[in-house]
């Protein structure tokens, strides 16, 4: 159990990190590709002529995230309890 909200934590972290990371360095000359992202999307619709549910879900990653997820995951299988 406390290995799994170590893990939980240890993402959240890096995801967390990297988006800051990433918008700090948008404006930098020479760290822009950092914050270079791309988004994945999923927009399912359903239509019963009474009801209309429209959902739309979407996911952005950024190279800064990458890099401090993968940081973050060597980190906790590097961490004993």
């Amino acid at each position: 159990m406390k290995r799994t909200l170590l893990l939980c934590f240890f993402i959240l972290s890096g995801i967390l990190l990297g988006a800051m990371i990433a918008s700090l360095a948008a404006g930098t000359p020479g760290l822009s590709w950092l914050a270079f992202s791309q988004s994945i999307g999923f927009h399912p619709v359903v239509d019963l002529s009474i009801i209309k549910l429209d959902l739309n879900f979407t996911m952005g990653i950024s190279v800064a995230q990458i890099i401090t997820l993968s940081l973050a995951i060597f980190l906790y299988t590097r961490t004993h309890i």
